[in-house]
């Protein structure tokens, strides 16, 4: 019957002994509060305080009003306090397949600016599987190029990249000037990562198809995988802004899958059906922002 803004109504009232003074605190107009105060007594069916008194008195029952407003508020306000400092004082990500996050540094130094106090955590242990986490709340966001849930999860396109053959510089290929096609690589060692075939678009639409099965060898560390390309232990294929800084050190050879190559969409997958906490939204906005030139 009573609701919290009529407490603090009352508050203001005592506070400031007028009504036309408590409209200024409240930022409303003296007819708004006299409106507010004559619904809520025809409600209750008792005066809260006696009219055209300086300052104003409060009757038995408005005094009893007032000392639930000083118990009551204080405690809503130190409870919404300490939920919106346990919301969300860390923000738990995990980059699916990829453990290279340079391209995330701008990032992260642009969000902390905004909060100072909000940590990243990146769970490096769901790497490869992390979207059942994501609907679990183990997490709060997931970069991933495969949209697996789209029922159960929301998927912000951040943007768009092109995956890449890598080789030794020391390869056969890798100064090859024609298109690399299937059957140039049908006696290869290609490394990938732990995870079924059919979730590399490398084997879905450019080896599968022409019926090309070369010796597959799993590595679970991305950074691992492009050193033991470097010493042409075998090659891989790999979204380019992971292996960008290493093509420019000398250490990896790029080059285009096929005729057309292979283009795909960085994406922020978070859960459909609930509200983004604003922290997390606005983490996403930063990192739309500050990947523009990602490629």
């Amino acid at each position: 019957m009573i609701k919290i803004k009529n407490l603090k109504t009352l508050q203001a009232v005592k506070k400031s002994g007028s009504i036309s003074e408590a409209a200024k605190i409240l930022n409303q107009t003296q007819s708004a509060i006299s409106h507010q105060f004559n619904i809520l007594e025809k409600k209750l069916g008792f005066n809260l305080f006696q009219r055209k008194t300086s300052p104003i008195k409060f009757t038995y029952q408005g005094k009893i009003l007032l000392n639930l407003a000083e118990i009551v508020l204080p405690k809503i306000n130190k409870a919404l306090q300490e939920c919106m400092n346990k919301e969300k004082k860390t923000i738990r990500i995990s980059i699916e397949c990829h453990s290279c996050i340079q391209w995330l540094v701008k990032v992260l130094k642009k969000f902390k600016i905004q909060w100072p106090k909000i940590a990243i955590d990146f769970k490096s242990n769901m790497t490869f599987n992390p979207q059942p986490q994501l609907k679990k709340a183990k997490l709060d966001i997931i970069f991933t190029s495969e949209i697996l849930n789209k029922n159960e999860l929301k998927y912000i396109p951040i943007f768009d990249f092109e995956v890449k053959l890598i080789f030794s510089p020391i390869h056969y290929l890798a100064k090859a000037k024609k298109d690399i096609l299937p059957n140039d690589i049908a006696l290869e060692t290609f490394m990938i990562y732990p995870i079924p075939k059919n979730r590399l678009d490398i084997w879905r639409v450019f080896l599968k198809p022409s019926n090309i099965f070369p010796i597959f060898k799993t590595v679970d560390n991305t950074l691992l995988l492009i050193q033991m390309v470097s010493a042409n232990m075998g090659i891989t294929a790999l979204p380019y802004w992971t292996v960008k800084n290493f093509e420019k050190q000398g250490l990896i050879v790029t080059k285009k899958i096929g005729k057309n190559g292979i283009r795909k969409t960085l994406y922020a997958a978070v859960l459909k059906n609930q509200k983004l906490n604003p922290i997390v939204q606005d983490f996403i906005k930063f990192t739309k922002i500050y990947t523009d030139n990602i490629n």
